[in-house]
């Protein structure tokens, strides 16, 4: 009877950190900007996108702080000679 009860406790236990472990991560999936991810660093566009950072690229006053113009072509480009502290 005690193997039973210590069976169902262990059972129990693992069913509840799996749900736990399972809801956290689809948090950080479905959660919006969270599952975005990622920064921008002044003055480099490597392995930004655009996109995931409307508040930056969808501002051009807050892109060229950071050092970046949108050129001719539609595309963002880091500024020329481009030193933000």
């Amino acid at each position: 009877m005690i193997g039973k009860s210590t069976f169902v406790v262990f059972a129990m236990t693992t069913a509840l950190g799996v749900l736990g472990t399972t809801s956290a991560a689809w948090s950080a999936m479905i959660g919006g900007d969270r599952a975005k991810g990622g920064f921008v660093k002044p003055c480099s566009l490597d392995g930004v996108n655009p996109v995931h950072h409307p508040d930056i690229f969808g501002n051009p006053a807050a892109a060229r702080a950071y050092g970046f113009v949108l050129g001719p072509d539609r595309a963002w480009h880091v500024m020329p000679n481009c030193r933000i502290n």
